[in-house]
């Protein structure tokens, strides 16, 4: 199976382990976690808990796109043991990604996060390249 697949698959669970680590941000700020109301808890969040609350969502977001980015290159016919490199390179970025916003480093967030689109653009492009 290529590689591109495996990616995707392993992103998949990275908004489920930010879900995870925001409980414990939950527990450590409120002393409890509030299954009753979990919404109310999170918007109650602030400084890494809040920052984990937000990389979870971007998280989910990302997923959507690489997904897009998976289907378009697979219905285009692309080769996708060709994106071995590219596929990595992204999910070494969405790896990164929470751990920088977490750290509230927010420059090297953010060029990560470019990184990591540049990746899909580049896919797409090679997609409509065929």
């Amino acid at each position: 199976m290529p590689t591109i697949l495996y990616v995707l698959f392993a992103i998949s669970f990275l908004p489920i382990f930010l879900a995870w680590v925001g409980v414990y941000f939950r527990i450590k700020q409120f002393r409890h976690f509030d299954n009753y109301h979990p919404r109310q808890q999170q918007a109650a969040l602030e400084g890494a808990g809040a920052r984990t609350q937000a990389a979870q969502a971007n998280a989910w977001e990302a997923l959507i796109v690489f997904t897009m980015v998976c289907f378009i290159a697979y219905a285009s016919g692309l080769d996708l043991n060709r994106l071995d490199g590219v596929a990595l390179l992204y999910l070494a970025t969405r790896l990164l990604h929470p751990v920088l916003y977490i750290a509230n480093l927010a420059w090297l967030r953010s060029g990560v996060f470019a990184v990591g689109m540049g990746c899909c653009l580049y896919i797409v492009y090679l997609a409509a390249s065929q």
